[in-house]
């Protein structure tokens, strides 16, 4: 049995089925109210879900039992005095440390939990990093949507922001420094991409057996690095890709030459390719692309797929792949994108699913 736990612009809904069939609905929470993001924590079997409402702002709830009752979490806070408001959590992430967990939000703010997510503090250093003033928005704010650990290490971290660019720590997050060098802003003009802040990641990812290698989904470009986040190759402009713009990617964590993205036509037309859903996977770091659509809609289907709506269950040729769309629907694949089936239709837009 599957379970996905799928956040949409009005609640939370479990789906649980095995790979093939369409999923049941076993549980909903929070509705009405937008859900950005929710995980079930493995080390501890608690799940945690990001909800923004629209009278109290943005909060993680808890709870050990999705269909019952959730616990407010306390702590995600920003400092007295600020002019800037606390606008959504993007991201929930496990650390490598034992019950510690990271939370990534709006604007560009990361918290830190050391009790498994019951409550929460602010990164300072990152707070407080001095270019902060001139940092600018991507489209959907000033997300920091991407927490990628290093297996093992909970000193060295990587984060993914939009549009701040990646930002490293090998001390667990008390420094920080930039990891860009390579990364190409083809929506500014040329002469004033040297120096821009303004680098707007949409996804990045960690291999898990090589820890070095990341991938990364930017607003225009499909982008690796082999050095753990302080250069990139462009991987995206050859290879088969009908596009390299795009939010989701999900790595196989069994092979570190892995990739899945979820290709849309562009900034302004943030829909599939010619109205076919394609997944396309890479197996050789990048340098070929191949289109995973069997079973999915393949002509007059213009769906967008957000940043967090993409993820895998286990590894390998049986590897299970699940995404949503704002349409309401949700697919899944259990053979690593070999076939598809449809699991869920006719839900509220979809803005997160991941698997339990």
């Amino acid at each position: 049995m599957t379970e996905l736990l799928v956040g949409t612009k009005k609640g939370l809904f479990v789906l649980r089925g095995e790979p093939g069939d369409e999923f049941e609905v076993a549980a909903r929470s929070f509705a009405g109210e937008p859900v950005e993001y929710a995980i079930r924590d493995p080390r501890s079997g608690r799940y945690l879900a990001s909800v923004t409402s629209a009278f109290y702002g943005p909060k993680v709830w808890v709870t050990d039992d999705p269909a019952g009752e959730w616990q407010e979490t306390e702590g995600l806070t920003l400092p007295e005095g600020q002019e800037q408001a606390l606008k959504r959590i993007w991201t929930i992430a496990p650390s490598e440390a034992e019950g510690q967990l990271f939370a990534g939000g709006d604007p560009a703010v990361l918290f830190e939990s050391g009790d498994g997510g019951l409550t929460w503090s602010l990164n300072e250093s990152f707070w407080n990093q001095p270019t902060r003033s001139e940092w600018s928005p991507g489209a959907g704010g000033l997300c920091l949507h991407s927490v990628a650990t290093w297996p093992g290490d909970p000193q060295r971290l990587a984060l993914g922001i939009s549009a701040v660019g990646v930002w490293l720590s090998d001390d667990g997050g008390q420094s920080w420094r930039h990891g860009n060098d390579g990364l190409v802003p083809r929506y500014i003009p040329e002469e004033a991409r040297e120096e821009t802040l303004a680098l707007c990641v949409h996804n990045l990812h960690r291999a898990r057996k090589q820890p070095e290698r990341l991938f990364m989904q930017f607003h225009g470009g499909v982008y690796r690095s082999d050095d753990a986040g302080e250069t990139w190759t462009d991987i995206g402009t050859d290879g088969g890709l009908p596009s390299d713009f795009g939010f989701p990617l999900v790595l196989d964590p069994d092979d570190p030459d892995s990739a899945y993205v979820i290709p849309l036509v562009a900034d302004l037309d943030r829909v599939t390719p010619e109205g076919r859903v394609r997944v396309y996977e890479t197996r050789d770091a990048g340098a070929n692309w191949t289109a995973r659509g069997d079973g999915l809609p393949g002509e007059d289907a213009y769906l967008t797929i957000l940043r967090q709506a993409f993820d895998r269950d286990g590894a390998g040729t049986g590897m299970g792949l699940y995404f949503g769309a704002t349409s309401g629907d949700v697919f899944g694949s259990g053979d690593a994108g070999g076939t598809w089936f449809t699991a869920a239709t006719r839900l509220p837009p979809v803005n997160s699913v991941r698997v339990a």
